[in-house]
């Protein structure tokens, strides 16, 4: 423990009287340095305070200020909240997290209309062989199993390819925080499911239509 030890700074002795939790004073982006916190030794510009969360922000503004102005009352006083400044600080960093939501937004959209369309073109080239299994006696859920399986398995082995790759790019991209998340596993597994989720919901609509079809009217054709 730390405190009521002395540390000697430039010659002069300074007796520790507290220890704070690491706080980001410059760039997020940085390592944070060792930092000492001194007494006034000379003319300073900036007072921090910390408010009473118990009473009323105006209040405490007002308290401050009445103290600020008895004591340099031709003085402007000006104010900002820490929390605020932290928020300009990693601005920039949630503008580009919310286009990239918007993004991948439409890429899952545009996948999805792909998905779609293919699975279309799929359910009409085999239409004969689809006609022929309901005669024989295939269910609409067999069916529908036999048209969506293979676009689960493709898209089961897109996860599997893109999760390493995704795990990768982000552990880089956080290496720039000194303050950062830990990637869990769990972040993939969900995100995995999802994306089966979505294919299904996809898939089983066209599928699912073309089940239901008219085996007579596909044999007629053909």
């Amino acid at each position: 423990n730390p405190v009521n030890s002395i540390v000697d700074g430039d010659g002069t002795k300074w007796t520790v009287v507290g220890v704070v939790k690491d706080f980001i004073m410059g760039s997020p982006f940085g390592d944070n340095k060792p930092m000492v916190i001194l007494g006034p030794q000379a003319w300073f510009t900036t007072i921090h305070y910390r408010l009473n969360p118990k009473n009323d922000i105006g209040d405490n503004l007002k308290t401050i200020e009445s103290i600020f102005k008895k004591f340099n009352p031709d003085y402007p006083f000006e104010y900002q909240f820490i929390d605020k400044t932290y928020e300009e600080k990693f601005k920039e960093t949630k503008s580009i997290g919310t286009l990239a939501m918007i993004f991948a937004g439409l890429t899952i959209f545009i996948s999805c209309l792909g998905l779609l369309a293919l699975i279309a073109y799929m359910a009409e080239t085999r239409m004969k062989e689809i006609a022929v299994r309901k005669v024989l006696g295939a269910s609409v859920t067999q069916v529908t199993s036999l048209l969506s399986i293979d676009f689960i398995k493709l898209v089961v082995v897109a996860i599997f390819i893109a999760t390493p790759i995704a795990w990768w790019a982000m552990d880089k991209w956080l290496q720039d925080y000194s303050y950062r998340i830990e990637i869990q596993w769990h972040y993939f597994v969900i995100a995995g499911l999802l994306a089966i989720l979505i294919s299904m919901a996809t898939i089983s609509y066209q599928a699912i239509k073309a089940a239901l079809g008219n085996p007579v009217d596909s044999l007629r054709d053909e």
